[in-house]
């Protein structure tokens, strides 16, 4: 009877042998590919339990997970701390201006000056210095958003527009382009109740 049955088919029965032939090829690939697979996880799993059980294994993953909130909340903090030196930085000044020159006829060495200084929001304050034979007089104008209520004189102006970037600091107002290099500095004492300025600067 199988013999009737091999007879039937259309085609030589060998072609069946040599796809199923082929057929357990595969799978024996197949088979020791996955084999070789399951080996190397049992590797690492081995490895990785190697020394722990399942409660010391347990006890390595909380700490691993208390490390990870600590982290994130040291983060937090440096994030609210960089706010903070932000938020102070645009509060500080951090822009200036500078002129020097002769309040009176007569009078050499630029002994007067006009000191602006501003923060971020370019609010501030102009600093002027009159020195004359009797003495040092201070006269200070507030600045908000760049504007005075208070007329400035030319060098106020010239000493704020300095602070302000609208005009390049020059060698004859401004001593140097940086603070590390500022040869000139103002020393104030308080003397019979007012202010008086001692400028020790030789442009």
């Amino acid at each position: 009877m199988e013999n009737s049955i091999l007879n039937q088919i259309p085609f030589d029965p060998a072609y069946i042998m040599a796809g199923l032939l082929i057929l357990v090829v595969l799978l024996l690939i197949l088979t020791i590919t996955t084999m070789t697979k399951v080996r190397r996880l049992d590797r690492q799993y081995d490895y990785f339990m190697r020394g722990k059980d399942a409660e010391t294994l347990e006890d390595v993953i909380l700490d691993q997970i208390e490390e990870i909130r600590d982290l994130r909340a040291e983060d937090r903090s440096n994030k609210d701390s960089i706010r903070t030196l932000n938020r102070n930085q645009r509060a500080s000044f951090q822009k200036y201006g500078l002129v020097k020159y002769n309040a009176f006829k007569g009078m050499g060495g630029n002994l007067s000056f006009a000191f602006a200084m501003l923060d971020y929001t370019n609010s501030g304050f102009v600093l002027n210095c009159v020195h004359s034979r009797e003495g040092c007089y201070l006269y200070i104008k507030v600045v908000d958003m760049g504007q005075t209520d208070i007329v400035l004189g030319n060098e106020e102006q010239e000493a704020l527009e300095q602070a302000l970037g609208y005009i390049r600091k020059v060698k004859s107002a401004i001593i140097v382009k940086d603070w590390k290099n500022i040869r000139s500095f103002i020393y104030f004492m308080k003397c019979a109740g007012s202010w008086r300025i001692m400028d020790f600067a030789r442009i």
